[in-house]
């Protein structure tokens, strides 16, 4: 089996992003290339064809490859429903809820559907790219690890450490977790590669020799910053904490972040129009005056529901209505909109109820049955293709004026009686240009961007061009193939 693992000296260095561009690089070479994440922990998922869910960002990297996605790529996904508990996705199926001791005491359990999913994976490709996570330098966590170089150990994968010098003290990160993890591990790094670098390279060449003399690994490259990755889907939640710049002439959407905000990467192509200023609203803020509010998903429906009212966005969101101006929930934000939300068996937290906030005469009752699809049809006079991955069944009389139709017939999503609050669980919903462009001339608001699907692709082609320039492609290649 030939593969190589990008591993880093933190979160969000930017591992996502490489892995996705070195598939592209070696998809561009006419490699059979596949990517593979052993633990994942978002709450930004996609589905797959073959009728699991796996993280948003393995999707993207399948993208990269040219390939369908699969469960296979992202075998353990972990979905935050609490500060300590998560829900349990194997294989691309829940498996309940866990919480962080439950968790630390049972994953190395799954190491071996793990390692089954790489070799299933390997069998059909000439490479595989591994995406680590977190850092091997977090050693609190190492025992009974899968993440990093529990895996790397246990499938004889190579592994290249990425550094973030955009967050400064690279140099201390390279070196020091050469330093603080065990000899052995530290011994699967084959390589290192700078990140996120800004300005002329070569004022870095005494620092990448540094870390040469310090760890004795082989360099790799230094990256440049790489602005086309914005335009890659969201996964990781840290990309919440930093506001857009805004300029004053854009029609305001605003979306409040709930602590267990989920798939808020459908936002994504809102961002990217011009004529469109996204604000996430960060707690202990009011929802700006806004010519459109949209509620995102989340992973624990009910306690994200309280925590907006304790935040007095109800009262933004219903004073927005009276306004005149339109409301749109994607999935739990949908569910949220209605008359009531009930977890009788607690599948999302504690069971229980709540009154929702009344704006769709619709009501949800969740049950752990999770609808898992891909789906495709029109809605305000346009099409739209994305997928539904979501708990619960919604009912009620504006379900009667749905948002849409999907290619079966079947009504998706509802619509109220003034027009001005619509729910749908389409992921994905804002990815065709034309959808884009009916929900946004709702605002008076010309689209301008193309289909979303196009513009990552295109993103992708600008990160492989952007590796290609900076890496030595042909050691890390060098690097996989003497694993064999």
């Amino acid at each position: 089996m030939v593969g190589v693992m990008i591993q880093g000296t933190g979160s969000d260095v930017g591992k996502s992003v490489l892995v996705a561009g070195l598939c592209r690089v070696l998809s561009n070479r006419g490699l059979r290339v596949r990517p593979f994440k052993p633990q994942n922990m978002s709450n930004n998922a996609a589905v797959t064809a073959d009728g699991g869910e796996i993280g948003r960002a393995q999707a993207t990297q399948a993208l990269a490859c040219r390939t369908p996605a699969s469960v296979d790529m992202n075998p353990v996904l972990l979905k935050p429903e609490g500060d300590r508990s998560s829900q349990l996705i194997v294989r691309g199926q829940r498996r309940g809820t866990l919480t962080s001791t439950r968790w630390r005491e049972g994953r190395e359990g799954l190491l071996d559907e793990v390692l089954d999913s790489y070799r299933r994976l390997s069998a059909d490709a000439d490479i595989v790219v591994v995406e680590g996570a977190g850092s091997p330098a977090e050693t609190n966590l190492r025992a009974g690890d899968i993440a990093n170089m529990g895996f790397a150990r246990a499938a004889g994968v190579p592994v290249v450490l990425a550094g973030d010098i955009d967050r400064g003290g690279v140099i201390a990160a390279l070196v020091g977790t050469k330093v603080v993890i065990d000899p052995d591990d530290a011994g699967m790094i084959r390589g290192f590669l700078v990140n996120k670098f800004r300005g002329d390279p070569s004022l870095f060449a005494a620092g990448m020799d540094t870390i040469v003399q310090r760890t004795g690994w082989r360099p790799l490259g230094i990256v440049p910053f790489l602005r086309a990755a914005r335009r890659l889907p969201s996964e990781d939640a840290v990309v919440l904490d930093r506001p857009a710049a805004r300029n004053g002439e854009q029609a305001v959407i605003a979306c409040p972040i709930t602590p267990r905000i989920a798939n808020f990467d459908d936002l994504d192509p809102l961002r990217l129009e011009p004529g469109v200023d996204l604000v996430m609203v960060p707690p202990g803020m009011p929802i700006p005056d806004a010519a459109m509010i949209v509620l995102a998903g989340s992973k624990a429906t009910l306690a994200d529901l309280a925590f907006l009212r304790a935040e007095g966005w109800d009262v933004d969101i219903r004073a927005h209505h009276r306004r005149g101006r339109p409301v749109l929930g994607l999935c739990g934000g949908y569910q949220m909109l209605g008359r009531r939300i009930a977890d009788p068996d607690g599948v999302e937290g504690p069971a229980g109820e709540a009154p929702g906030l009344g704006l769709l005469d619709v009501e949800t009752v969740l049950t752990a049955d999770k609808t898992l699809t891909e789906v495709s049809g029109a809605a305000l006079g346009a099409p739209f293709r994305g997928y539904e991955i979501h708990l619960g069944r919604t009912t009620g009389p504006d379900t009667a004026t749905p948002v849409g139709r999907l290619t079966n017939g079947r009504g998706e999503g509802a619509m109220s009686r003034d027009g001005l609050v619509a729910g749908s669980y389409i992921h994905g919903l804002f990815g065709l240009a034309a959808q884009r462009a009916a929900w946004l001339a709702r605002i008076g608001v010309s689209a301008e961007g193309p289909d979303h699907h196009a513009d990552v692709d295109a993103a992708l082609d600008e990160v492989a061009i952007a590796l290609e320039q900076s890496l030595d492609i042909d050691a890390i290649l060098a690097i996989a193939q003497a694993a064999r």
